[in-house]
């Protein structure tokens, strides 16, 4: 099947919506792909996971997300952004992974893994949280490990431990530990990260103070085995007891799909798409970034509340240059 849009978006998270939204109202024939279900992203947070942002700074298309509470949870928003997407009647092709992007003839073909699209634009809002960083140690494949926390039921009475520092990692430890897990963090720098949010940061202090979750400061997972895993500390090396191993180190964008559409990074480490602010298009004429996307590993710079806009700019560049 060959189908011809004259924008088609990959990604069906909120800025993907936000995208699709604005290209409806501009009258633009759209299209979104992706890969799993819609806000698929949203659909694998946490279950009982809290929105840093009020519901208003979470609104895509000025459709207004009323919220009971002061910060929406996981579920809200998944109700959300489904209301959005069946209200507004948006062109979706769901569980369909994009392949490639190949430059046709002052177009671009896009191809999945279900059907061939022509379109003359085309917006990657992938987000970041499909592939995991990698903590390359022994025994990070076994079934014990995820990089994936879900829900702190299925790790009851169990040993568990929680690598990171930041919201996710707090977050599962928390949550385990109040389900009676056995909970010891391993976090690689000297304090839990200052963007933890604010409500939770002095919890997460206080159970690590009063001895109810261990955490092992400056130190590292070096190996991980059936039924234990080894810790690098500032006082040596210890091996400890376990039975599960959250990693939350972290995810990083489709690098790989962005690098064969064309796209330049930059070669700091940071992996930053090359785009122009305002317009957010690439090197690639007619190819547009928006999101978390844009940050390359600096996933933490855009969220849904500031990168909600990016949706009007590039709609407003396409009308331009029609």
């Amino acid at each position: 099947m060959a189908a011809a849009f004259d924008v088609l978006i990959i990604g069906g998270g909120p800025i993907g919506i936000a995208c699709g939204l604005a290209a409806k109202k501009a009258g633009l024939q759209y299209t979104i792909v992706e890969k799993g279900c819609l806000v698929n992203s949203l659909y694998n947070y946490p279950l009982y996971m809290t929105f840093f942002s009020t519901s208003e700074r979470l609104e895509v298309g000025g459709i207004p997300f009323v919220s009971i509470n002061p910060k929406p949870g996981r579920p809200e928003a998944l109700e959300y952004y489904r209301r959005v997407a069946t209200s507004e009647d948006l062109r979706l092709q769901l569980f369909e992974e994009v392949l490639e992007i190949t430059p046709n003839a002052g177009q671009y073909i896009v191809q999945t893994s279900r059907n061939t699209y022509h379109t003359r634009n085309v917006i990657i809002a992938t987000g970041f949280y499909d592939i995991p960083n990698l903590l390359d140690v022994p025994g990070e494949h076994l079934p014990k490990v995820t990089h994936y926390y879900k829900d702190p039921h299925y790790y009851a009475t169990r040993k568990v431990i929680v690598i990171g520092a930041h919201n996710s990692a707090v977050d599962a430890a928390l949550e385990t530990y109040r389900r009676g897990a056995q909970v010891t963090m391993v976090i690689r720098d000297k304090e839990i990260g200052n963007r933890v949010k604010y409500w939770v940061k002095p919890d997460i202090e206080n159970r690590i103070r009063e001895g109810s979750i261990t955490a092992h400061f400056n130190s590292t997972v070096t190996a991980i085995r059936e039924k234990e895993a080894d810790i690098a500390t500032p006082e040596g090396n210890i091996t400890i007891a376990n039975d599960f191993v959250i990693a939350m180190t972290g995810y990083q964008p489709n690098f790989r799909l962005l690098e064969k559409a064309g796209i330049l990074l930059s070669d700091d480490g940071k992996k930053i798409p090359a785009y122009h602010p305002l317009t957010m298009e690439t090197n690639m004429p007619h190819i547009y970034l928006a999101g978390v996307v844009c940050g390359g590993m600096n996933t933490h710079l855009w969220f849904i509340e500031n990168s909600r806009e990016h949706a009007d700019r590039i709609i407003g560049d396409i009308m331009q240059n029609r």
